[in-house]
């Protein structure tokens, strides 16, 4: 192996564990840390021409791994909504199967560009958000359901993240407690991920440039680098998310999370 690959892997390494504890802890699958990740270290490496749609495709891929360790570790405390989980599932799978059909005809500056733009409403979503807000006692149903289901699977998959980024919003602004939306949030991921992988290895087939050990757009490499520590990473952070108050960890979060989404706008919009 080159030498000058260590770090990156060290990195990938770091990035992976980071997101797994992420994913169990919020519920939101990871991705929002991979996909920038994966992005400047594609950039570092030279393959910038399809660096986003292989940070968003490959991150996908992992978010199936790390989603069904964390959903696992949720459900054997019984916080899983599995009712849920059923009747949403159809509507979130289709929206990311569009997803990754819009995401393979956008260029990557565009994939950045919204990426960065809902970061930035997340973070403000992690600071100032309350665990009390509510809109409603229970879920919509139809037709609702399936534009709301749609809407998350297709936003997840153009964007790499998990469905819990809006599915914990969607569930606690409409009376689910934040342990069962954190819970059943990580089950969204897999309704996400694998469809959406599955995407992007399909699109990505014929184009040239593109990292080594890649199918598609999804580079098996930095998947199993990510995916071993992630899911390593991912039922610590579930075990937390019961037993800590995580109001001020979310503002840490937020806050990181605001840098981050700054910097991806400014290379969408500024950058050639």
């Amino acid at each position: 192996m080159d030498a000058s690959l260590i770090p990156f892997i060290l990195a990938l390494l770091a990035v992976g564990a980071f997101a797994g504890l992420i994913a169990g802890l919020f519920g939101i699958g990871g991705g929002i840390i991979m996909v920038p990740a994966l992005y400047y270290v594609l950039t570092g490496l030279g393959y910038e021409a399809h660096a986003m749609h292989a940070a968003v495709g490959t991150s996908l891929m992992v978010i199936v791994a790390t989603s069904l360790r964390s959903v696992a570790a949720h459900a054997q405390k019984g916080a899983v909504d599995f009712k849920v989980l059923k009747t949403w599932t159809p509507f979130i799978v289709l929206g990311a199967l569009l997803g990754s059909a819009v995401a393979d005809l956008a260029p990557g500056r565009a994939l950045t560009g919204l990426f960065g733009a809902v970061a930035l409403l997340l973070s403000a979503q992690f600071f100032f958000g309350r665990p009390d807000w509510k809109l409603a006692d229970d879920l919509p149903g139809q037709p609702m359901k399936t534009v709301l289901g749609m809407t998350i699977g297709i936003l997840s998959s153009l964007m790499g993240i998990g469905g819990g980024v809006f599915g914990v919003t969607l569930m606690t602004l409409h009376g689910k407690t934040i342990h069962t939306a954190v819970a059943t949030a990580a089950g969204f991921g897999v309704a996400i991920g694998l469809p959406g992988a599955i995407g992007f290895m399909i699109a990505g087939l014929d184009e040239p440039a593109r990292a080594p050990f890649s199918v598609g757009y999804v580079n098996m490499a930095a998947f199993v680098t990510l995916a071993a520590s992630a899911v390593f990473l991912a039922p610590v952070g579930a075990n937390l998310a019961h037993s800590l108050n995580p109001k001020r960890l979310k503002q840490f979060f937020a806050v990181g999370l605001l840098i981050m989404s700054l910097n991806m706008l400014r290379e969408a919009i500024f950058v050639g």
